[in-house]
């Protein structure tokens, strides 16, 4: 955005401290893995992610917090629900069983099933975009975060870990703690707007 474009799009409230915010969230795991992230802020981060858009207001995104050797819980959840037959590599697998230590919070997102296929999907989006503003408020919090997936084989075992509905998607297993460094902005490029007058 050049001088010009900032100068057309200046007043607009709050927009430049949220898009510096925006533009400041990195994906990263660089985390102390030992200091631990507070249960209260990892609650009103869930509750700030309620507020994403949700079409029919059925609310339907879950939250687990993982913390200690729930990490490793979750980890044996999904690396025993995956069959290795469909891996290339066993490690693959493996690496389940440990790579949610990493940080030291967990927290897996997950979808409800909707009464329909559109209402499934449209059940996604909306927590899909509670994740992102989840991500957003971590920033804000001074969290580092990382939006990871998990495996669709692995969904039931992580719902009932989870204790939540049948059919309930795992959406983001994401990683939360505190960073040990700052990264630099990738280069992002402009996104086409088709403009259309007629």
């Amino acid at each position: 955005m050049d001088d010009t474009d900032r100068q057309r799009v200046a007043g607009f409230g709050d927009l430049d401290r949220f898009e510096q915010l925006a533009a400041s969230r990195r994906t990263s795991l660089r985390v102390d893995p030992d200091r631990l992230v507070p249960v209260a802020l990892v609650e009103r981060l869930c509750r700030l992610a309620a507020w994403a858009p949700n079409h029919k207001k059925n609310w339907p995104w879950r939250f687990a917090a993982f913390t200690g050797e729930g990490r490793t819980r979750l980890g044996n959840t999904i690396a025993d629900a995956l069959d290795p037959a469909t891996f290339d590599k066993p490690e693959k697998i493996a690496k389940y069983r440990v790579k949610y230590l990493r940080a030291p919070m967990m927290l897996v997102v997950g979808s409800v099933a909707g009464e329909s296929t559109i209402r499934t999907v449209e059940n996604r989006d909306a927590t899909s975009a509670a994740v992102q503003t989840l991500l957003l408020g971590a920033t804000a919090a001074g969290l580092a975060s990382f939006w990871s997936s998990s495996n669709p084989a692995a969904d039931a075992a992580v719902a009932a870990l989870c204790g939540w509905e049948p059919g309930t998607a795992t959406v983001a297993v994401v990683y939360l703690g505190w960073p040990v460094e700052t990264l630099a902005a990738p280069v992002r490029p402009a996104p086409r707007v088709a403009h259309l007058d007629a």
